[in-house]
């Protein structure tokens, strides 16, 4: 367990559970687009298994997994600013931790953290690609993560529903299927471009949060035991 005030460098044995590893490469392009009528398309791989999408039925970007330890955890170099799609997709979908990938939730909510000055917390909606911690990792998070400080912004939320995906978009050009949008963002469950998007990141909106230091949040944590 890393408790507050414990130092965690680049060459920890501690290795969040969603960051990429060396090796873990994308799969090979077997994408097709099914036409649905319309103008309308829909994307999928020539060889589809039900994992390859989402609970909202949207397709995922395939990565291959490393070999795991006697603990079930990922092997390899991390590659630090790198999170596996699918293993971002798992911790956020369930919300468990990045770190651990145990239970996250606490009895006062769930715990995100973002950079400080990286978001505004007055925006509508609060999005995240970043799954949560559970309190015995937050510290240990906040110094591995290359996104992060060691004193980052910490959201405390009580509701933290699913949002959409980042993706990219395919379409068929030169006769080919290609990407042929990038949004600038976060792309909606329900929004027209899913069906023909390829997800690399789930995400999910903050709702009645509180923003607090870490200090703070170990303090309001204490008070619950």
């Amino acid at each position: 367990m890393t408790r507050p005030g414990t130092t965690v460098r680049p060459d920890s044995a501690l290795i969040p559970f969603v960051v990429q590893r060396e090796g873990e490469e994308a799969a090979p392009d077997n994408l097709r687009l099914t036409p649905l009528g319309g103008g309308r398309y829909r994307l999928r791989y020539a060889d589809e298994d039900p994992r390859d999408r989402d609970l909202r039925g949207v397709l995922w970007a395939r990565c291959a997994f490393s070999e795991v330890d006697d603990q079930e955890q990922p092997t390899g170099r991390p590659q630090w600013r790198m999170m596996h799609p699918l293993r971002q997709r798992g911790c956020m979908q369930t919300l468990r931790c990045q770190v651990c990938a145990g239970p996250a939730r606490t009895p006062l909510g769930w715990i995100f953290l973002a950079g400080p000055g990286a978001v505004d917390p007055s925006d509508e909606p609060m999005l995240t690609n970043h799954p949560p911690v559970c309190p015995e990792h937050a510290r240990a998070a906040a110094e591995l993560c290359p996104h992060l400080t060691a004193e980052p912004m910490v959201f405390l939320a009580r509701s933290a529903p699913l949002y959409g995906v980042n993706g990219v978009g395919y379409g068929v050009r030169d006769g080919n299927v290609r990407v042929v949008e990038r949004p600038d963002g976060p792309i909606p469950y329900g929004h027209p471009l899913m069906p023909t998007v390829l997800a690399s990141q789930m995400v999910r909106r903050l709702g009645a949060f509180q923003l607090l230091s870490l200090g703070e949040l170990f303090t309001a944590l204490e008070s619950t035991a």
